[in-house]
């Protein structure tokens, strides 16, 4: 086997890609209109902080990191279900997802 495949992935670069995928997620969160989007980005942060977890648990070699990632995602399988529901129920109301156009106290 050649060296190339003995050789680790640096912690930094983990930390790196998880930082990334937070940042586009903020970023997608403050600048699109769309709910849909805006809701892939808050999933998209959702999975930038559990890439970071995990990462920080193989390196401390912990199991705690990786059992509140499963927690993480369970909140997140439900917060897609729950949020999916509420956009499909907004659109059908309002026939629009623009987030500058919904008035929820207004029906």
């Amino acid at each position: 086997m050649s060296p190339f495949f003995s050789q680790e992935v640096p912690l930094s670069w983990y930390l790196l890609l998880s930082a990334a995928l937070f940042s586009l997620g903020v970023a997608g969160f403050l600048i699109k209109r769309n709910l849909i989007t805006v809701f892939m980005s808050i999933e998209l942060m959702l999975n930038g902080v559990n890439l970071s977890f995990v990462t920080f648990a193989h390196q401390w070699h912990a199991v705690k990191g990786q059992i509140f990632v499963f927690f993480v995602m369970m909140v997140a399988a439900a917060e897609a279900a729950v949020g999916l529901a509420i956009i499909i129920a907004v659109f059908r109301a309002r026939a629009t997802l623009a987030v500058d156009r919904i008035d929820l106290m207004k029906l």
